[in-house]
């Protein structure tokens, strides 16, 4: 029940994280990239802070650790991420299919930090083919213009790239933490302070709240990444992070982009292609290499196998 129970969370977070790049698109017509992601924590990180309030004894983090693995996710996963991101997919030059690419290596990026800082939760050989496998699957789902991960953008493609390893090292990073801190607690205070030094970045870059526009589609847009892809999908991340460690659950970045295909398939009339289909099937061969023991033994416990 415990794998059915976390597979099923790994499913909804992937379809979250995957219909966000849809709102992220929308958004970005009409925020200032860098702001645009403040303003997501900031909304975010009040509706958190609320529900901590609500579900924990003690809301606030205690000790030194604590407020280390705080600063940990408010800088790597909250702050530099998102703001990498965002920045660099507001260059034309970078298509949302490029960005998926370049996104997906995060889980190799995991393996490489985890061997410096978790040895333990070292990939074997099968593993690490079926990681390559998944990255092979969401490089031919995304089909990205070979002219486009060549061509122009060079300085964007490489912010995106750190926006991938921010988030590899802040997951590594929490995973090592020895904190003993509420899961909500510490998502809560990330994403609040996140949202403060990402408004020091947009500040830095001279971006406006004046710029902004404030419209039916950009509220939904902000309420959207806000509330169901930053709390619900934190809260989903942090706690299958827990549970099954920083490079399993990284591989949601190679199955989000299924379900980014399928909502603009229903949202925006996108056609999905034999080459989605046969990225799909790529992603779930690699899927199964790294996840193989965790199958067989339910496939045993279903007297599917003796």
């Amino acid at each position: 029940m415990s794998r059915l129970r976390n597979l099923a969370l790994f499913l909804v977070l992937a379809a979250v994280w995957g219909s966000a790049f849809v709102a992220i698109n929308a958004g970005l017509e009409y925020f200032p990239p860098v702001l645009f992601a403040a303003f997501r924590f900031d909304v975010a990180g009040v509706v958190m802070l609320a529900y901590a309030a609500y579900a924990v004894d003690d809301p606030v983090p205690r000790g030194r650790d604590g407020w280390l693995e705080v600063v940990s996710g408010a800088v790597f996963i909250i702050a530099a991420y998102h703001a990498f991101l965002f920045v660099g997919e507001s260059d034309p030059a970078v298509t949302s299919a490029v960005a998926a690419v370049i996104v997906s290596l995060s889980p190799l990026l995991t393996t490489v930090f985890a061997r410096a800082f978790l040895p333990a939760e070292r990939l074997t050989a099968v593993g690490a083919l079926g990681l390559g496998i998944g990255l092979v699957g969401a490089v031919v789902l995304a089909n990205p213009d070979p002219a486009n991960l060549t061509g122009g953008g060079t300085v964007s493609k490489l912010l995106v790239l750190a926006a991938a390893a921010s988030f590899a090292l802040g997951s590594v990073l929490s995973r090592a933490s020895d904190a003993d801190i509420a899961i909500e607690t510490m998502e809560a205070w990330s994403m609040l302070l996140g949202a403060g030094l990402t408004h020091l970045l947009a500040f830095g870059l001279g971006e406006s709240v004046a710029d902004a526009a404030w419209t039916t589609e950009s509220l939904l847009a902000l309420g959207y990444l806000s509330v169901v892809a930053s709390g619900i999908g934190f809260l989903i991340y942090f706690d299958l992070l827990d549970r099954l460690g920083p490079i399993e659950i990284n591989l949601v970045s190679y199955v989000a982009p299924v379900f980014a295909a399928v909502v603009g398939w229903l949202v925006l009339a996108e056609g999905i292609t034999p080459t989605t289909v046969a990225g799909f099937l790529i992603i779930c061969v690699g899927f199964g290499l790294v996840k193989r023991d965790a199958i067989r033994e339910e496939l045993r416990a279903a007297g599917v196998t003796g």
